[in-house]
Formats: structure tokens, C-alpha cells, sequence
């Protein structure tokens, strides 16, 4: 018998870690001029196109099998990373998918490049809500649809953010997928070898919003684009280093180190948005890391109150220094001197 989650049932809390829906000003959107990179935009329209995953997300036979085999722990940590991926993707289908409504007579170009890019989102969580049916458990996504709160960025913020979140998707997804054809015997369930040709519907989505970046030049050169793209490179690396600080034990369970992963996640993705943004963060500082230890502890923190505790009054008044001692250490990372995309570009060189 098969279970299906609605959001309030399902362990994926609303929090500033979990995946969030986003709506954006849809007005300004439909205001954009990409004339400036047109030719950028038809060239990746003519990948959409093609498709190249359509006969990708076809599951073969080594997914008929049990997975009771699976030890329980580690089978609730894989159903968790099922649930917060599926969700992810879903969030990002429903946006794509209303911009394209919304974009179809001012901008066809870049509505056609949504609605083909939410293809792929609703592709990949149809995979993924799938896979949870092998542990007899799935997702109910028209209520996530219903039941979600929805987060309003401005059009500069959703291509920030979307930007950085479909690249360090890429980045994670290949390095996992290259860890596990190396050492095959922590392949715990077969969709991981999906994993090469999956992220590059991410970086694919990435370029895309890359593009969106350079035919607006005013996002990128100017002092508060500048603050901005710091602002989004600290919170996205910090939100993955939180998240994954949480789940040491499912990282464990695929033979890898959570820590250095996100450690290699995030320069990768790093030196990846430097190439768009003007700066990068220094993560080669040497408090960069430890502040973000600092941040995962403090949250850990949260947690444990979070489970020690019922009354709301007092989990408040336990969790208000720790959340001023996580601004504070957040304040701190941000003001460690970024490095200008120019002269890191030189560097990697």
C-alpha cells in the first residue's frame, strides 16, 4: 500500500533551509529587454529543443527489486533527500511555468526557454516522486501547489538565486555521480547513475539564467549589484552547508564526507559564478570554513530545541541569542573581502 505525503505530514518543515515557491513581479518581467543577447537566447532556445535528456528518465530493470534490504536508517535518510529533491523541483516547474504564461506575447523567445525548462523541472520530480514509490510513499504535488507558501523575489533577485541554484545543483549532482563511478559499492539505489545526464539540464537551465543576467548589464556592474551577488553566493553556499551539516549520516551512507563535499561544491560553483558575477567570494580565507562550522553548530542548536522543547514561549527565548550569534557570524563572512571575478579568472589560469 502506497502513502502519499501532503506537505503538513511530511518531515520537510517550513523553514529557511527547506526548498521554498517563489512568485516574482511578473510585470517587470514582461518589461525586460534581452536585445542585447538575443542571439545567446535563440541558441539556447535551439538546445531546448533538442532535448537531449527525452529518453534519459526511463527506468530500467534494476529499479524492480525490494528495498527493504535497505538498513532503516539510512532508508529514512534517502526517502528525506527524495522528498526535499522532489520538492525543489517542483518548485522550480511551477515558476518556469508561469513565467512562460506570462511572457508569451511580450517576449515568446524567453517564454518558449520557460516552458521548456519546466519540462525538465517536472521531468525530473515525476523521477524522483517515482522512486519514492519503490519505499510505497509519494508525494502529493497538486497540494504542495495549494498548500505552499510562496515567496516574492524581484525579477533581479529570482535570476540570482536561480542562477546560483541550478549551478551548484550541477555541481552536486556530477560530483556525487563521478564519487559513485569510482565506488560503485556505495550506489545504494540505482537513480544515482541518472545523475551525469541530469545536471546538465542544470547547467543548461544555469546558462540560461546567465544569459538573462548579461542582457541586463544594471544586475551586474554597478555597487549594489555587486553587494547583491555576495549577498546571494554567502546565503545559497551557507543554506547547502547547513542542510548537509544535518545530514552527515546520508552523505556517510554513499561513502562520502558531507564536509568535503560541500567544501568542493561550493568552489566549484564559485569559480562557476565568477565567469557571470563581478566578484567571487574568498573561500580560501582562513575563517571561511570555520565560520560556516560555527553557523552549522549554532543551527544544530536550533534543532535540539526545536525537539527538546513544546512550548513556543520558551523555545523563543532560547533560540533568540542563538539566532543573534548566527546573524552576527553570517555579518562576518559577508564582510570577508570578495575577489574580483577578473582577477580569480587569472588565477585559475
Amino acid at each position: 500500500m502506497q502513502t502519499t505525503i501532503k506537505s503538513s505530514q511530511s518531515n520537510i518543515d517550513e523553514t529557511l533551509l527547506t526548498p521554498r515557491f517563489y512568485t516574482t513581479d511578473f510585470e517587470e518581467m514582461r518589461m525586460l529587454d534581452i536585445s542585447s543577447n538575443q542571439e545567446e537566447f535563440e541558441a539556447l532556445l535551439q538546445e531546448f529543443k533538442a532535448d537531449y535528456n527525452r529518453q534519459h528518465f526511463i527506468r530500467d530493470s534494476e529499479f524492480e527489486q525490494s528495498w527493504d534490504k535497505l538498513e532503516n536508517k539510512t532508508k529514512a535518510l534517502f526517502i528525506e533527500f527524495l522528498e526535499r529533491s522532489c520538492t525543489a523541483e517542483f518548485s522550480g516547474f511551477l515558476l518556469y511555468k508561469e513565467l512562460s504564461r506570462r511572457l508569451q506575447k511580450t517576449n515568446p523567445i524567453i517564454a518558449e526557454c520557460f516552458l521548456l525548462m519546466s519540462r525538465d523541472e517536472a521531468r525530473h520530480a515525476g523521477f524522483l516522486n517515482k522512486a519514492m514509490g519503490d519505499f510505497n510513499l509519494s508525494l502529493d504535488l497538486g497540494y504542495l501547489t495549494k498548500s505552499r507558501k510562496y515567496t516574492f523575489f524581484s525579477p533581479k533577485f529570482i535570476f540570482y538565486a536561480t542562477y546560483l541554484s541550478e549551478k551548484i545543483g550541477y555541481w552536486r549532482y556530477i560530483t556525487i555521480y563521478r564519487h559513485l563511478e569510482k565506488y560503485p559499492k556505495y550506489r545504494i539505489y540505482p537513480i544515482f547513475k541518472f545523475f551525469e545526464n541530469w545536471c546538465q539540464d542544470e547547467n543548461r537551465h544555469g546558462d540560461f539564467f546567465a544569459a538573462l543576467l548579461k542582457s541586463q548589464p544594471q544586475f551586474l556592474n554597478n555597487l549594489s549589484s555587486r553587494l547583491w551577488c555576495r549577498f546571494f553566493l554567502l546565503s545559497v553556499f551557507a543554506t547547502m552547508y547547513l542542510n548537509d551539516f544535518q545530514r552527515t549520516d546520508f552523505y556517510k551512507s554513499i561513502g562520502l564526507d558531507s564536509r568535503q563535499y560541500d567544501m568542493q561544491v561550493i568552489r566549484k560553483t564559485n569559480e562557476s559564478a565568477s565567469r557571470i558575477f563581478p566578484i567571487a567570494l574568498n573561500i580560501d580565507h582562513p575563517t571561511f570554513f570555520q565560520k560556516m562550522d560555527d553557523c552549522a553548530t549554532k543551527n544544530r542548536q536550533l534543532i535540539e530545541i526545536d525537539q527538546k522543547h513544546k512550548n513556543p514561549y520558551i523555545k523563543y527565548y532560547k533560540k533568540l541569542p542563538i539566532y543573534i550569534e548566527l546573524g552576527t557570524i553570517f555579518f562576518s563572512l559577508y564582510l570577508i573581502n570578495p575577489i574580483e571575478s577578473n582577477n580569480m579568472h587569472k588565477a585559475i589560469k
